[in-house]
């Protein structure tokens, strides 16, 4: 019995080496030619992560060379390399070049900084987060202009569930009281006592926004002046 089943193994292992071997003589081409994919395809990834790489650390480079001549003064320097960044660039890299940059004009000219922002805005390739960040920003340059209805139009909309309500909420608490409406002054700081995420700092601000608004409007009334004491007669 014994030798009956090695020679039934000794028949399957031949037969199973045949059909490798017939195997082996049909696809051997395609198993090569996958196998040397296999191979490219590996190399060129890691090629790939490597320009990755390289490209990275230049726009870093680039990036940090680019802020240094902005806070250096040199404005058209400085914009000249953010406008580079955003050319050719890694993607992320040209993302923060637009941002910068657009901070950097609102320094110069509110009204083109914001401007730049909102084109961030309605870019519909950036997530809803950025989009709403370059509206907060575009909104906080305009709010001391001469028109700032559209900036407080845009504050109350930021201040309905978005991630940066916490700030809308706050400049629009303040414009009201800019205003002299502590009234809804006072709502929209409510807004942020009553919201469980507000961070800790700006809690400890809203205590002395609270005492503002509670103290109200002050009356400044004009001292009256007494008319002066004739001089006491000069005797001899």
């Amino acid at each position: 019995m014994a030798e009956n089943n090695e020679f039934l193994r000794e028949v399957d292992e031949d037969y199973r080496r045949d059909r490798i071997l017939q195997i082996w003589k049909r696809y051997s081409g395609v198993i090569i030619a996958l196998a040397v994919l296999l191979v490219a395809g590996v190399a060129g990834w890691r090629y790939w992560q490597n320009q990755q790489r390289v490209a990275a650390e230049t726009a870093s480079v680039q990036f940090d060379d680019a802020n240094r001549l902005a806070k250096d003064g040199k404005a058209a320097e400085a914009d000249k390399a953010f406008d580079a960044l955003e050319a050719q660039g890694p993607a992320g890299y040209r993302l923060l070049a637009r941002f910068r940059a657009a901070a950097e004009a609102g320094k110069r000219d509110a009204a083109a900084g914001a401007k730049d922002f909102d084109t961030l805005a309605d870019d519909s390739g950036l997530g809803d987060g950025l989009r709403d960040l370059a509206r907060l920003r575009a909104a906080l340059l305009r709010l001391d202009g001469p028109n700032p209805d559209p900036a407080l139009a845009n504050l109350q909309g930021l201040a309905a569930g978005t991630p940066f309500r916490h700030t809308a909420r706050e400049m629009l608490g303040l414009a009201a009281l800019k205003k002299g409406d502590f009234e809804d002054a006072g709502r929209w700081f409510d807004q942020i006592v009553a919201d469980p995420e507000t961070p800790r700092n700006l809690r400890e601000r809203i205590e002395v926004y609270a005492a503002i608004v509670a103290g109200g409007p002050v009356t400044v009334t004009e001292a009256k002046t007494e008319a002066a004491a004739p001089p006491p007669p000069i005797t001899r």
